[in-house]
């Protein structure tokens, strides 16, 4: 005679995965726009997983006013059961997903100029070194909106405290200094005087469109410090390009085109090389401005997160 197992009533109970998710992602923004948003769906879709829950529960989980939504006393409760649960299931099936699929991925966000100033020349070297890695590359000048579903392991930037569960590593200070090419050195020998760099072609770095989480500095602020009146530039002069793209700037100069401002921990390996140089001994020392690597606390037992952190403080 053959037995039949008994319905598992806990199983039976439990409601969709799926309206799961909608209701925390929706509990944890207390918005269905940003939801959806945050899982790739529509408003409509999260609404209607969300009716569905609460009818499975026989209970409102929201309070609806408007565009707002606020949880109920049910929803409360069950937010707090939830989301740890589909927390630890998140980790553990991440964890599985690694180890088995022979490859681990480490996502990595950072600002455009330290990606192709900083990392790309030295990231062969890691690469070789760990060919198990993929490394996912998130470029930003705002790291306090990022998209929706970009997780970072490691930020580098200049923001000590970006989120909770990140521990900080300071890198370095601002060393500012002018840079130019020894071929524009050589055809405009005025360069290597302050007064010289101000009236000749400058390359300056605006600050529209960049992430303000920081100060900034430019030409205007770099004389000021220096005592040397930038305002007696007459518009008769040389050109003053401005451009919020430091990468850009940087290779302008490489290409002859004017004098820009090097900060020291980006430009080193070009004036190594020989493709820059400083006209003038003077610089910016800027100790209170540090720039920093946050690590995900949640990654300190993921081997290949842990090695990306450790290669890119022994490069500092």
């Amino acid at each position: 005679m053959v037995k039949h197992t008994e319905p598992d009533q806990s199983l039976i109970q439990m409601p969709s995965l799926r309206a799961v998710k909608a209701f925390v992602a929706a509990a944890k923004y207390l918005n269905f726009t940003r939801a959806a948003e945050s899982l790739c769906v529509t408003q409509a879709a999260i609404s209607k997983q969300i009716r569905e829950l609460e009818s499975f529960m026989g209970a409102e989980l929201f309070i609806r006013n408007g565009r707002a939504v606020r949880l109920t006393p049910e929803g409360a409760i069950f937010f707090d059961a939830v989301q740890l649960s589909l927390t630890n299931i998140s980790q553990v099936t991440g964890r599985i997903r690694r180890q088995n699929s022979g490859k681990r991925v480490v996502t990595l966000c950072c600002t455009p100029a330290f990606s192709g100033l900083w990392l790309t020349p030295r990231l062969p070297e890691f690469l070789a070194k760990n060919p198990d890695i993929d490394l996912n590359l998130v470029t930003t000048q705002n790291f306090v909106n990022l998209e929706p579903g970009v997780q970072p392991d490691i930020f580098v930037n200049k923001l000590a405290k970006i989120r909770e569960g990140y521990s900080s590593h300071p890198l370095a200070y601002d060393v500012i200094y002018p840079i130019c090419s020894p071929d524009f050195l050589e055809q405009h020998p005025e360069v290597s005087t302050l007064e010289g760099i101000c009236k000749g072609s400058l390359l300056n770095l605006s600050p529209y469109g960049r992430s303000q989480i920081a100060e900034h500095v430019d030409w205007y602020v770099w004389f000021e410090y220096h005592n040397v009146n930038f305002s007696t530039r007459v518009a008769s002069e040389a050109q003053l390009l401005h451009s919020n793209d430091y990468s850009s700037l940087v290779q302008l100069a490489v290409k002859g085109q004017g004098v820009a401002l090097g900060w020291h921990y980006l430009v080193e390996p070009l004036i190594e090389q020989g493709l820059l140089l400083r006209p003038v001994s003077e610089e910016l020392v800027h100790k209170d401005s540090q720039h920093f690597l946050t690590f995900n606390e949640q990654k300190k037992d993921d081997d290949a997160c842990c090695r990306m952190r450790d290669w890119i403080l022994s490069k500092f």
